[in-house]
């Protein structure tokens, strides 16, 4: 059995996570960490701070609260030799390589990822099989409106995959064949090696994705849709029963999908 302690538990995404995981047969719930109480803790026990969890049972810890909230995981997990799962948003890459050292110098298992959806994971993945053989690609992420940051992580670790997916085949940067903007920024943003990155924001959106490609005389359109948070229970199951296998940082779900 693994025990999991969650951090932001009384949070959406804190609450559905307590909800599936604790239906897995080889998970358990023991700790929802948040400063608010948690409308269900489902036999969980709760805590304002991780740093009163010092007796707690657990195994790994989940967190989805956001990038201040992470550091402070990473301490207690750190302390006392425990695993961390991170879904926050909004961590840049300096960040990442400082939690890659925290890690290693503490021989635990840290993984983050931008997206734990399955269907996601496997979209950005026919999206990098799809590169090589197109002249043009452009990306659009559509999430909820309560959306802090943009462009989404899982557009960013879409365009970097695309990216070097093309630069292996030895395709040259994508250059905007656009040169008059009637509004500026109409374009969108450059996702890295000319890839446009296009954000939309609305109520009703949970988390949406649609990669476009295009070369003469045909396109492909590479789309997944998240209309459910629960979506994203089961690729946090594998996350937690994986992340204890390696020390360091380990990016994303990927190579969890055989």
């Amino acid at each position: 059995m693994i025990r999991v302690v969650i951090v932001g538990g009384a949070g959406r995404m804190g609450q559905i996570m307590a909800a599936g995981l604790t239906e897995i047969h080889d998970v358990e719930v023991t700790t929802l960490v948040d400063v608010n109480e948690p409308l269900q803790l489902r036999g969980a026990t709760w805590v304002t701070s991780i740093d009163e969890a010092k007796d707690v049972d657990a195994d790994v810890v989940v967190d989805f609260s956001n990038a201040q909230g992470v550091a402070s995981s990473l301490v207690w997990c750190a302390k006392h030799k425990k695993h961390l799962v991170i879904g926050a948003s909004g961590i840049v890459p300096s960040e990442l390589e400082a939690m890659d050292d925290k890690a290693r110098a503490a021989k635990i298992g840290v993984l983050q990822a931008a997206n734990f959806s399955i269907g996601a994971v496997l979209a950005e993945r026919f999206a990098v099989q799809a590169a090589p053989y197109f002249d043009r690609v452009e990306i659009i992420e559509m999430h909820h409106d309560k959306k802090v940051d943009a462009p989404s992580g899982t557009s960013l670790a879409s365009a970097k995959g695309i990216a070097q997916a093309r630069k292996d085949a030895a395709l040259s940067s994508l250059i905007d064949p656009t040169t008059k903007f009637s509004v500026e920024g109409a374009r969108g943003a450059d996702g890295g090696d000319g890839i446009m990155i296009h954000s939309v924001r609305l109520p009703g959106l949970v988390a949406h994705q649609e990669v476009l490609f295009g070369r003469d005389g045909e396109g492909l359109t590479i789309r997944h849709d998240a209309y459910d948070r629960k979506s994203f229970v089961a690729g946090v199951a594998l996350a937690v029963r994986a992340v204890g296998e390696t020390t360091g940082l380990t990016i994303g779900i990927d190579a969890l999908l055989s």
